[in-house]
């Protein structure tokens, strides 16, 4: 099975959720999307939903000379979080990364600055998160935004992904109370395999769907701020 883009996969997910939704199983949810890929996906789940969308901004810590294989992630200001199987499968430490995680640092406050535009994060604590992206390969970067979220207080976590690996996905119900991912393939070697069009997103792909996003709650709530501030 290939999706045709992100939209496609983003609305096919959606469905999977307003079944969920369906058996209350998502109270007060806010959707928080990993950029880039992730937005696309979200931007439908949120509004199948009727939720909130925001982002959670995660930068994968690669290997050395192959940057697509991810050992670990990075959220916020918090120390990297390792895939310590990973590192020993490689023969690396922490110590033969610092200048990747140096280098992810650097983007991930860029990102920041750029897609929050003065903004606070969303208030998460007694909410039901949902995390999305558009495919989950070894689970690093989902399981760090995970994480991070828990120290948030949320009432509950959603991980959800269109498709993923079948390992990857069963580690992360550990870390997730829900994780929704209907397509989990037994070869999966990328993300991008399962997509037809999996064209990168830019910054202004990511801040078109936010603006999106905010024009459609001002409309639901009336012109009520529907995510008070806070810090994730």
């Amino acid at each position: 099975m290939l999706f045709r883009d992100r939209r496609q996969a983003g609305r096919e997910l959606a469905e999977e959720l307003l079944e969920v939704q369906a058996g209350g199983a998502l109270p007060d949810p806010v959707v928080l999307a990993l950029p880039r890929g992730g937005v696309a996906v979200a931007r439908e789940v949120a509004r199948a939903l009727d939720a909130p969308l925001d982002v959670l901004v995660v930068r994968k810590i690669g290997a050395p000379h192959h940057e697509e294989y991810g050992v670990g992630a990075l959220v916020g200001e918090e120390d990297p979080l390792y895939d310590g199987a990973a590192l020993d499968r490689l023969g690396l430490g922490p110590e033969d990364l610092a200048p990747v995680v140096e280098r992810e640092r650097t983007e991930l406050r860029r990102r920041e600055r750029r897609y929050r535009q003065g903004r606070p994060a969303p208030e998460v604590r007694g909410r039901t998160v949902i995390v999305v992206d558009d495919g989950l390969a070894t689970g690093s970067t989902a399981r760090a935004a995970l994480r991070a979220l828990r120290r948030q207080g949320p009432a509950r976590t959603v991980l959800a992904v269109p498709v993923g690996s079948p390992e990857a996905a069963e580690a992360l119900n550990a870390e997730a109370d829900l994780v929704v991912c209907p397509y989990r393939p037994d070869t999966f070697m990328a993300v991008g395999q399962w997509y037809e069009d999996f064209e990168q997103l830019t910054d202004e792909d990511v801040l078109e769907a936010l603006e999106a996003g905010k024009a459609r709650e001002a409309e639901r709530t009336g012109g009520r701020q529907g995510l008070p501030g806070g810090s994730l």
